[in-house]
């Protein structure tokens, strides 16, 4: 694939821990589309050193519709949507170059090797996900917490991998949980039961799934193994399902089952 035809398209919002390690994988690209909800850390700065990169302010409303503007600024056909988390690899930076989608190829997903500071784990609960795809077409939608990209046709797998490495402050990503555990608990109360997936129901039931998620990660993904960074990283995720199983269990003892909570 021709690289002029993809813009990397990334989300913001203080990055300064992480936003020069995904910026150095990218210096193929031509342009970057970076939408920004009003960083304050000195990203702004670092992204001005680069005539490349066009920042656009837009406050922060949802993820599905921050990444539905950023692709309205997309002029190529192609973009690479990405986390400011994230850093390429360069088996996939060779790997896109090398890509030769037909006519019925509408985009392609990509798996993740979690790192914890920079320490790469054996196995990670983060699932693999469209990243590269044809603007034409392309739409996000909330889900719970987070968002996914809606792509009409075929959609490959690339063999190779993208690094997630978030190295915000630790209260950063506590602070992050308390609102997506709202977020999603309010996704997993409004849904009807027999539209949500096993691992969903067992969330929904709220006492389970933060043990059966601290032996998943320690044994099935092999954290054990990875040390202190294997065990940060399933703390994390036990804290994620303990925070989801408070707001499920204060919400059905409240009555209050809905999204809209005071402060959030």
């Amino acid at each position: 694939m021709n690289r002029d035809l993809v813009t990397p398209l990334l989300i913001t919002f203080n990055e300064i821990a992480n936003i020069e390690r995904t910026l150095a994988k990218l210096d193929w690209a031509k342009r970057i589309v970076v939408i920004d909800s009003g960083s304050a850390d000195g990203t702004l700065d670092i992204l001005a050193r680069d005539t490349r990169i066009d920042v656009i302010h837009r406050p922060f409303d949802s993820f599905a519709e921050q990444c539905n503007f950023g692709l309205a600024q997309i002029r190529t056909d192609w973009v690479l949507s990405l986390d400011a988390d994230y850093e390429l690899s360069d088996g996939f930076v060779s790997e896109l170059e090398g890509l030769q989608p037909a006519t019925g190829d509408v985009g392609y997903k990509a798996a993740f090797i979690y790192r914890i500071h920079g320490h790469a784990l054996r196995g990670t609960l983060y699932p693999p996900r469209a990243v590269l795809y044809r603007v034409a077409g392309a739409r996000y939608e909330n889900e719970g917490h987070g968002h996914r990209i809606r792509l009409q046709g075929r959609v490959s797998t690339l063999r190779s991998a993208i690094y997630h490495d978030d190295r915000k402050p630790l209260s950063r990503w506590l602070a992050s949980q308390l609102k997506y555990a709202a977020r999603e608990a309010a996704h997993l109360l409004e849904t009807p039961r027999e539209r949500l997936g096993r691992v969903d129901r067992i969330r929904l039931m709220g006492w389970p799934a933060p043990i059966l998620v601290l032996g998943y990660v320690l044994f099935a993904k092999g954290a054990v193994l990875d040390g202190k960074a294997g065990w940060f990283y399933a703390f994390q995720r036990l804290l994620a399902e303990v925070l989801l199983a408070l707001e499920l269990l204060d919400r059905r003892l409240s009555g209050n089952q809905g999204f809209s909570r005071p402060g959030q």
